[in-house]
């Protein structure tokens, strides 16, 4: 394969929304504006050998930074296979550089024909001001009875109440139906627009608004910022202020975090030559929850391994599944009913370096190939003072992140 790598300043003076780039078909990786989108679909590639397809690419470059990228997903269960999308055109905006678009094709005269159709698409898009406004009729049903759920719970506090595990995350899913497709570039930017700090990704179908880093690679630099613990917002300042207090103050949501933090830091102290942490957890917000996080960050020991190493050791983490992990998966996947798939897992990108970012696959939905339904799940951690009742609106607080990005008249 042949990859072209211009800026796109060298190429046009129009400026680039990453999730209009991406639109309802192509894949999108972005926080802040700063993250890539890709279009069309050069090869799709087993994840775990992705950087070594990456290195392999004949690269005519006239950018040090960047180069192809593979956007990919990593199940929930561990071991499961994963696959990466290598895109034919892919737009990367990061903090330091201008925009630049990388096009990827069998030889040079695909690539550089990619190029020439991704810069006049792009320039086509941003000339229209035409939007479409549609409404649609929606259904909202449990997919696993809420019964059920509430049994699982149960099931997983007696666990950790009789020593079998210290933690484990119940979740349930809905399914929201829609009587016309739903339209994936429209719920991106409203996500945007209520999400912008989250991790918003879309990905064959999958798309979310993730406020946890699992782990990112940056050169030597690794990173991460576990999310565990949460409690609702109200919108009202004074009062989420004290709920915020009452997180931080609650032992049964300090001990769910702390199981998250130490299994984190144990999984990446062995590749790293130091590796620091906050002393103590600080309140994460969104636009519906709030959450306690701590931020990790050190330096790798060299060479050192690609972030796709460190998102198969991590994955999922304590936040997502449990501890010990593989009893704590055990008992999920007995008592849940469903099959997580790709909830819970993670969702990210990886270049020829090994250097990329991924988040925890939360906050999301996997839509039908026809588009017209989706599945929401949404989960919580449970430990030996949780109860039933408050884990269940807990739920039902976190499915608001994707229900209002979805549920539009």
């Amino acid at each position: 394969m042949f990859a072209i790598t211009r800026r796109l300043e060298e190429l046009s003076d129009v400026r680039v929304d990453l999730n209009d780039v991406a639109a309802g078909d192509g894949c999108l990786f972005v926080r802040d504006g700063i993250g890539l989108a890709g279009r069309g679909v050069a090869a799709r590639l087993d994840l775990d050998g992705a950087v070594d397809v990456l290195r392999s690419i004949e690269h005519d470059t006239s950018v040090e930074e960047h180069g192809p990228v593979a956007i990919g997903v990593v199940p929930f269960r561990p071991g499961s296979p994963a696959k990466a999308v290598l895109a034919e055109v892919t737009v990367r905006k990061s903090m330091e550089h201008s925009p630049t678009i990388t096009a990827v094709g069998g030889d040079v005269e695909a690539a550089s024909a990619h190029l020439d159709d991704a810069v006049r698409w792009i320039a086509e898009r941003s000339s229209s001001d035409a939007v479409t406004v549609t409404a649609s009729s929606y259904t909202i049903e449990p997919a696993v009875a809420t019964e059920q759920y509430l049994a699982a719970v149960v099931a997983a506090r007696d666990a950790t109440r009789s020593g079998n595990i210290v933690k484990a995350v119940i979740a349930r899913p809905i399914v929201v139906t829609a009587d016309r497709p739903i339209d994936v570039h429209a719920v991106l930017r409203r996500l945007r627009a209520t999400f912008g700090s989250s991790y918003r990704y879309s990905i064959d179908g999958f798309i979310g608004a993730s406020p946890e880093l699992l782990v990112e690679v940056d050169g030597a630099i690794v990173r991460s910022h576990p999310l565990a613990g949460t409690a609702p917002r109200t919108g009202d300042a004074d009062n989420d202020a004290r709920i915020a207090a009452e997180l931080i103050a609650s032992t049964k949501n300090q001990l769910e975090h702390r199981v998250v933090i130490d299994v984190v830091h144990d999984t990446l102290l062995p590749w790293s030559s130091y590796l620091d942490w906050e002393p103590e957890p600080s309140i994460v917000t969104v636009a519906n929850v709030q959450h306690l996080g701590t931020r990790l960050e050190g330096m790798l020991s060299q060479p050192g391994p690609s972030v796709v190493e460190l998102v198969r050791a991590l994955c999922p983490t304590p936040a997502l599944g449990g501890h010990p992990r593989a009893e704590a998966i055990e008992l999920i996947e007995r008592v849940e009913g469903f099959d997580r798939g790709r909830y819970g897992g993670a969702v990210g990108w990886v270049d020829a370096s090994g250097n990329g970012t991924w988040a925890v696959a939360i906050r999301c939905a996997e839509l039908s190939p026809d588009r017209c339904s989706a599945r929401l799940v949404a989960g919580g951690g449970i430990v030996a003072d949780s109860d039933p009742a408050s884990e269940l609106a807990e739920t039902q607080a976190k499915f608001q992140a994707m229900l209002s990005a979805i549920i539009r008249p």
